[in-house]
């Protein structure tokens, strides 16, 4: 089949030129003795018309029939300035009607009525709708830019296994059983991190890939069992340096994809500033309705749930949130149940009306500290004051999560709106008061501050790591860090986490190894592909930006996986199922 043109191509300027087209049939109008229809395909729609000769030839035709037509370009009297055709209409000469389509269950359209268990089910038409094409076309454009821009930077694009051996990182693995070695198996990767660094090792100096990785962990908006990471790692090259490149990736990005100039280089916040101003590791700085401390105006309070955080050290931060100083009881107590699921014991809710603060707590306390807490907080009149005290993780956390509620509620942000910054200087390390043993908190191979090593020893749980994510609206886009490259540090790391001599060579005893035969210093950064082009589309989750998505129960819905295997499969592997009692 001819075709001269795409259903998006044609001008004004095409006039009076004969052409052919094929597509899907979007929308058919009768009117009389013209038949209207609407022909599309992925770069848009152009408009047919069908005189009562022609009409006759498509009396069956309905919608996602597929025609290929051959006519004259014409000037439409009623122009559609909706679309970039609307100026021109096809007089249609010649049809074929090259397939026929069943009445589909959802509506082919950017707006449609079906639920997402519908769309998952018949992803095949969900992904005919315009709105979800281009979702995924400024995906691949996203890559694109991205894949030149390393290409330009002098990176060697490597691809590293599927199949590989389970290593302790973070997440339950997805395991794949092995029919020739019996009672072993693979893994998929979580991340291609220790190959990465062994191809640092290997002198390659630069690589990058699109990587497919794995994790057998609960899901949410933003996250799927296999999903994509832009894979970097680079040698000889400071952790600035990193930042700097992938800023000026960014900024490629965003101008040829949003048609955006962004301010480089991004703001750099260091992970306790985050935590205290924003609750969040991962702030969205749109916005303000920041975190103040408020410990130094209770310092010496009668009120018992603050004197027993400040004898215990703990933290009282407050956030004040205008013109919500009318909010009923029965919506502050929505508030208080949000801060509960973050770990809060209670919140406390004050409202500064007519210059005054009114609560039940306010009986507690002393003149001299509603006054305090009056000019600390630099009150105005209807406003909502909301105050949690625990321990410094909690707090912060706690009134992040009430943070971004607000913002949510409040319509404080638009998705039109990019904000980038780096956050930065991380813990290196988490300890686990359940499991009396320290986490490393990005990875086990994550370098320390070189001014703090000699801290391990001595006071680990005060020593920062050379980390840096990228965050974009609130979300972390990427993270990365510089590696250790000493073998002895890189011993001690997996000493201080608790790993015994032979656990280390049994889980990573071929990346030890390699470390004995001259290691490069590097680092290394993973975008989350599927984050940035959720942003970027203005999406509402990355499975609008994923082809053939899982569902909030990790099924695909469409091809039903996973699914149970005939039992000949399983007694190849050397398995049997064992029922749950």
């Amino acid at each position: 089949m001819n075709r001269t043109h795409n259903n998006g191509e044609l001008r004004i300027e095409h006039v009076n030129q004969e052409v052919e087209l094929i597509g899907w049939v979007a929308k058919r109008r009768n009117f009389g003795a013209l038949v209207f229809i609407d022909l599309r395909d992925r770069s848009g729609i152009t408009q047919l018309v069908f005189d009562e000769e022609k009409a006759k030839e498509i009396q069956s035709v309905r919608n996602e029939y597929i025609l290929h037509v051959k006519g004259l370009v014409a000037e439409r009297k009623d122009k559609n300035d909706k679309l970039p055709t609307g100026d021109i209409e096809i007089k249609v000469s010649n049809v074929e009607i090259v397939n026929s389509a069943e009445t589909t269950p959802l509506i082919i359209a950017d707006e449609t009525d079906a639920l997402e268990d519908t769309r998952f089910t018949y992803r095949y038409l969900d992904l005919r709708r315009p709105l979800m094409q281009q979702k995924m076309i400024t995906r691949h454009k996203i890559t694109k830019i991205m894949r030149n821009y390393l290409d330009d930077m002098e990176f060697v694009e490597v691809e590293t296994p599927i199949l590989t051996k389970s290593t302790p990182e973070g997440a339950r693995d997805y395991l794949v059983p092995s029919r020739i070695h019996t009672g072993e198996f693979y893994a998929l990767p979580q991340s291609p991190q220790l190959f990465k660094q062994l191809l640092m090792i290997s002198g390659f100096e630069r690589y990058y890939q699109v990587a497919r990785c794995f994790r057998d962990e609960d899901l949410r908006a933003d996250r799927q069992p296999d999903f994509t990471q832009l894979d970097i790692e680079a040698s000889f090259l400071s952790e600035v340096e990193i930042q700097t490149m992938l800023e000026n990736m960014m900024k490629k990005v965003m101008k040829e994809v949003c048609n955006l100039d962004i301010q480089i280089p991004f703001l750099r916040i260091p992970f306790d500033e985050a935590m205290n101003r924003y609750g969040s590791d991962k702030p969205d700085n749109r916005f303000g309705l920041e975190l103040q401390d408020v410990k130094d105006v209770f310092k010496n309070s009668e009120f018992k749930v603050f004197k027993d955080v400040v004898a215990s050290n703990g933290a009282i931060k407050a956030i004040v949130v205008p013109g919500k100083a009318d909010m009923s009881r029965k919506e502050i107590d929505k508030l208080t149940d949000l801060a509960k699921k973050y770990g809060a014991k209670g919140l406390v809710a004050i409202k500064y009306l007519n210059q005054t603060l009114e609560g039940g707590v306010v009986k507690f306390f002393s003149d001299e500290e509603i006054a305090n807490l009056t000019e600390v907080l630099n009150l105005k009149d209807n406003d909502l004051i909301l105050i949690s005290s625990d321990n410094w993780t909690t707090v912060c956390e706690v009134l992040g999560a009430l943070r971004l509620h607000f913002a949510d509620v409040m319509e404080l942000t638009s998705k039109d709106d990019f904000s980038f910054l780096w956050v930065t200087d991380f813990p290196l390390l988490e300890y686990s008061e359940e499991d009396g043993r320290f986490y490393a908190r990005h990875h086990p191979f994550t370098l320390p501050k070189e001014e703090e090593v000699e801290l391990l020893d001595s006071r680990p749980q005060d020593v920062h790591a050379a980390a840096y994510d990228m965050v974009l609206n609130g979300y972390e886009v990427g993270g990365g860090s510089l590696r250790i490259y000493s073998n002895e540090l890189q011993k001690k790391m997996f000493s201080i986490l608790g790993f015994s001599d032979e656990e280390i060579k049994e889980r990573f005893g071929f990346f030890v190894d390699a470390f004995k035969y001259g290691t490069p210093p590097h680092g290394g950064f993973a975008f989350g592909l599927d984050r940035v082009a959720m942003i970027l589309t203005k999406s509402d989750s990355i499975r609008d930006v994923i082809a053939f998505p899982k569902n909030a129960a990790a099924r695909c819905m469409m091809s039903g996986a996973p699914s149970k295997v005939d039992e000949s499969q399983l007694e190849e592997l050397h398995l049997k199922i064992v029922e749950e009692e």
